[in-house]
């Protein structure tokens, strides 16, 4: 079951957390965010709204398709004179043209089969020598094997079923980047990168974590059964950390171009 994005009992679940320093590093290192004008589309609870606030930017505007979840970011964003919020997606943002020098689309694309849509929209809403910075999962990035740090591949050594549902939805970094080049951006390159998604004091708190699917879209497609011998075999893959801090990273395709 998929979760729903415009369910009431949703509408904090991509609120809760900060952009951690590992992607705040990565954006830092590929573009300047100082003084530009940010657009985030498919902005969520409003976790990267807020950190390009707090990395200099002069102006950010979410855009997300859930008035819900819209709800939460307002609430999560509320001190921040410098951040606003609009109910739009990302073929239609319904937002003024070329007015953004930077737009981030994060983990937003695998929802969408129709890139040149999308990007042509992207295109048009940035001012000339605007940044487009897409982030997202590519399939390779989905089916590396699970570990210690990478916790996510052991949903589908579990459960292979899942690998299909997984990557079938995913654009390969070849897709994206043609597309790119097809809607008329510029120099359009491909980085992969480990995000740090959460640190655990215990094995508890992650099975905690696991067991309330929060954050991870996939779990929903398990049942209450399926998901707590899910959690099980996490735990003797883990054994040997328990007691330990675990550090949980994702792999992650960033792919940044350049309006011409």
């Amino acid at each position: 079951m998929a979760i729903d994005f415009h369910s009431q009992d949703n509408r904090s679940t991509y609120a809760k957390r900060q952009a951690d320093d590992t992607w705040v590093n990565m954006i830092q290192s590929i573009c300047v965010i100082e003084g530009k004008n940010v657009l985030d589309i498919g902005c969520g609870g409003g976790i990267y709204t807020k950190a390009f606030a707090e990395m200099g930017a002069s102006f950010v505007t979410g855009l997300d398709f859930s008035e819900q979840i819209l709800s939460s970011a307002k609430e999560n964003c509320k001190s921040y004179t410098n951040i606003n919020f609009h109910l739009g997606n990302a073929l239609n943002s319904q937002l003024k043209k070329e007015q953004y020098d930077i737009i981030l689309e994060r983990a937003i694309i695998h929802h969408i089969n129709d890139l040149d849509s999308c990007f042509k929209e992207a295109y048009q809403l940035l001012k000339p020598g605007g940044i487009f910075i897409i982030q997202d999962r590519t399939p390779e990035d989905c089916i590396l094997e699970g570990s210690s740090t990478h916790i996510r591949g052991y949903f589908f050594s579990k459960y292979p079923s899942l690998v299909s549902k997984e990557t079938v939805r995913r654009h390969s970094s070849e897709k994206v980047i043609q597309t790119l080049l097809v809607e008329g951006f510029k120099d359009p390159q491909g980085f992969s990168f480990w995000e740090t998604r959460k640190t655990y004091k215990v094995l508890t708190d992650l099975e905690t974590d696991l067991l309330n699917r929060t954050g991870r879209s996939i779990l929903h497609d398990l049942s209450d059964k399926q998901l707590e011998e899910l959690v099980s075999y996490i735990k003797e893959q883990l054994a040997s950390n328990d007691n330990k801090i675990i550090t949980e990273k994702d792999r992650w395709t960033i792919w940044k171009a350049i309006k011409d």
